[in-house]
């Protein structure tokens, strides 16, 4: 057995032995605090902005999904009011009034419209800057191709009141037109910039339209503006200093978080910029910074996320492309600066750091129980950090009595408040956003049941006004049948006995020539061979009597037509005089359209409200068939001694209104034709007396309405008129 002398052992004094162990490991221990707690936050930083990014995006996603959604919604639902009937694209004034209600449901569309193939169309615009929406109606025939388009103020019902400006548009050069008719389908046009003091950016979407035969017939387009997607991208709080923005393939900036705006106005003229000229420096760093790195746009086709230095700080950025079936094809980047998260982290690390060294000497005179008085709260501070780490944000450490590490303690605990208040901020944006999109999706469905409303009401009362004019129609071909063919028919009819008389006469007399002349004369016997004589002999009688028979047909025809006609109803009988203009401007329509030498003729309807009137329908009716007539004769006289600027300058209007005081109902019919001098004017109503050229006119009309308005209704007719100011007729009709 070998004895080991103890002096061989060096020899350590205990506090020594104590103090340098005790100082080792609380050197190592802090340190290996504050190394596990930079990396655990880093670590908890990355995966924090990865979230960030992630919920950022798909909050983008969502919105632009649901925002750029609605225009082609539109386009379809008005491609379905066209294909049921509820929409007719020639009748510009209710299709007008149709769209200004559609851009009065949706403030963020700029303009909502149409043209035809014929480059007529209406729109409404709702531009920014402007104090009301207007109307845009350009129905003139297109001149190749160049419209002359009339903007209109509007009331709250969508009624023009004021025109503000006409422009010269040629829609065939429109993007949205030419790249509508090439796709043949609905598509994105792209994106469309708008000149004037305010100026701004749409996308714009166009949906062709086309009849059953295959042939193009109108294209409608729709612009949504782009700033309302900025101003949601300002709503998001990413970070602190984080940015969010929109690109197109071609580097062009869509929106944008940044207070700077994604274009800049230049004598009047809106430029868009591109995202690596955008004056926000971020923004124009991080796009170059992926123009440098992933080179092209169109080759990002999937989610990017990287890393890179701005201003000596650290950016986590995630590119996601977004796309929708109509061909729009955009890039979502979301920015987010390290430094938004990292700043309480670095300071908690420069406070472990201090601590150790301040321990250190501590260490060196506290002793064995200053080491242990210091390890346990430093154990707590690791378990808690651990926590943190995984997810467990609600713990804290209590630290007391070493001041420095109650200062470490407060700070950590001050990093985790930070950093659950930080997620509990993000709980609650992402809360109120989903409260906003339920609350936009209610307004959504508030609305689309309100135009299914309008759209029924519509659908309701233009089958009203069709049957009303196919029995208007129908009344006035009768009338001209009856009158047309009743007396000839008459005269045939009566003439044709005697002539079957006559007839069977000469046939007798035939017959007694060839019984007591046998043998006629030869010259005689060829014609006899060469007319056939027994075949007319005999069909003769069938031919007399199918005349007859077609005649008396043609007289039960007519006598159905008369019985038919309301304009012999001689019954008094309650009619509502608004359905009686309103059959007779459809009898009158063919009338009112453009011809070679005249415009079209404008009717504006301003009716009251009337209650049912006893009178003579059908003389009523022709009283307004008479004035209105004369009224378009008036204006097509005019036309044909106007040059076409004039003819546009001051179009052909003829308007109708109606209205109720005490027991007399009111109809005035007024055009701005030429009008009359007084002495043309006083001898109106006299039997006769015309201006109308020879073979043009009777003279009798408006004699004829005089004693049907004061002498069948006890009423009132009147005419003011003065050269140059056109004319106004007044009845006036009691009501029984």
């Amino acid at each position: 057995m070998k004895i080991f002398n103890s002096k061989s052992f060096i020899k350590v004094p205990l506090r020594a032995l104590l103090i340098v162990p005790f100082v080792a490991q609380i050197s190592i221990s802090v340190g290996l605090v504050g190394y596990l707690s930079l990396k655990n936050g880093q670590k908890a930083v990355n995966n924090l902005a990865d979230q960030v990014m992630g919920k950022t995006s798909d909050l983008v996603n969502q919105h632009l999904n649901s925002y750029l959604a609605t225009p082609h919604q539109i386009n379809q639902l008005n491609a379905d009011a066209i294909e049921t009937g509820i929409l007719d694209l020639r009748d510009f004034e209710k299709a007008g009034r149709y769209f200004w209600k559609q851009t009065q449901l949706y403030q963020n569309f700029a303009y909502n419209g149409y043209t035809l193939v014929t480059g007529q169309g209406v729109g409404s615009a709702n531009y920014p800057g402007s104090k009301s929406t207007t109307i845009e109606l350009y129905p003139l025939v297109a001149v190749k191709g160049v419209s002359k388009i009339s903007s209109y103020v509007t009331d709250a019902q969508g009624n023009k009141t004021k025109l503000i400006n006409t422009y010269d548009y040629n829609s065939f050069e429109q993007t949205w037109y030419v790249e509508a008719v090439k796709a043949g389908k609905p598509i994105w046009s792209g994106i469309s910039t708008w000149d004037g003091e305010v100026g701004y950016i749409a996308a714009s979407a166009s949906y062709p339209i086309y009849e059953k035969s295959g042939k193009l017939l109108a294209v409608f387009g729709t612009d949504v503006l782009l700033s309302s997607i900025s101003d949601f991208l300002r709503q998001i709080h990413v970070s602190q200093n984080g940015s969010v923005f929109i690109i197109e393939r071609n580097g062009l900036l869509v929106a944008n978080s940044s207070s700077q705006k994604p274009y800049v106005i230049v004598n009047g003229k809106t430029k868009r910029l591109a995202a690596t000229d955008s004056p926000d420096r971020l923004i124009q760093a991080t796009s170059k910074y992926l123009q440098q790195k992933l080179g092209d746009f169109d080759k990002i086709q999937n989610q990017q996320q990287l890393t890179f230095d701005f201003k000596g700080d650290r950016q986590f950025v995630k590119v996601t492309p977004w796309r929708d079936r109509f061909g729009l094809d955009w890039l979502v980047v979301v920015s987010v600066p390290e430094s938004d998260f990292m700043g309480q982290i670095y300071a908690n690390t420069r406070t472990t750091f201090f601590l150790c060294l301040l321990t250190l000497g501590v260490a060196s005179i506290a002793g064995i129980y200053t080491s242990r008085w210091i390890t346990q709260p430093i154990l707590r501070l690791i378990q808690a950090s651990q926590a943190i780490a995984a997810g467990h944000l609600d713990r804290s450490v209590e630290v007391k009595g070493i001041d420095e590490l109650e200062i470490l303690g407060q700070s950590f605990n001050y990093m985790a408040r930070q950093l659950q208040e930080s997620f509990t901020a993000l709980e609650t944006a992402n809360q109120q956003l989903e409260e906003a999109n339920t609350e936009l999706e209610e307004r959504v469905e508030t609305r689309t049941t309100e135009l299914q409303a309008t759209i029924a009401q519509l659908h309701q009362t233009q089958a009203q006004m069709v049957q009303s004019e196919k029995m208007s129609a129908l009344g006035q071909m009768v009338a001209g049948v009856a009158h047309e063919i009743n007396n000839p028919v008459n005269f045939i009819h009566g003439n044709l006995t005697y002539i079957d008389g006559y007839t069977q006469d000469l046939l007798r007399l035939v017959q007694l020539y060839q019984k007591y002349l046998p043998e006629p004369p030869k010259e005689i016997e060829e014609e006899l061979v060469a007319t056939d004589f027994d075949f007319l002999e005999q069909d003769l009688t069938k031919v007399l009597q199918s005349m007859r028979i077609g005649t008396n047909r043609i007289r039960e025809i007519v006598l159905s037509l008369r019985n038919f006609s309301r304009l012999d109803e001689a019954e008094v009988k309650e009619v509502d005089i608004h359905e009686g203009i309103d059959n007779t401007l459809v009898i009158l329509n063919h009338r009112l359209k453009a011809k070679p030498d005249s415009s079209e003729i404008q009717i504006i309807k301003e009716y009251g409200k009337l209650p049912l009137v006893k009178c003579y329908a059908g003389q009523m009716n022709q009283v307004f068939m008479n004035i209105i007539s004369n009224a378009i004769d008036a204006l097509e006289e005019r036309d044909r001694q106007r040059t076409l600027e004039e003819i546009q300058a001051q179009p052909s209007i003829i308007r109708v209104s109606t209205a109720a005081k005490g027991s007399t109902v009111t109809i005035s019919i007024k055009d701005n034709g030429s009008g009359m001098n007084e002495a043309v004017r006083s001898k109106l109503f006299n039997p006769f007396f015309t201006t109308k050229p020879i073979g043009k006119g009777t003279g009798l009309g408006l004699a004829i309405s005089y004693q049907i308005v004061t002498e069948k209704h006890h009423g009132k007719l009147y005419c003011y008129s003065q050269p140059g100011k056109g004319a106004e007729f007044l009845i006036e009709i009691p009501i029984l």
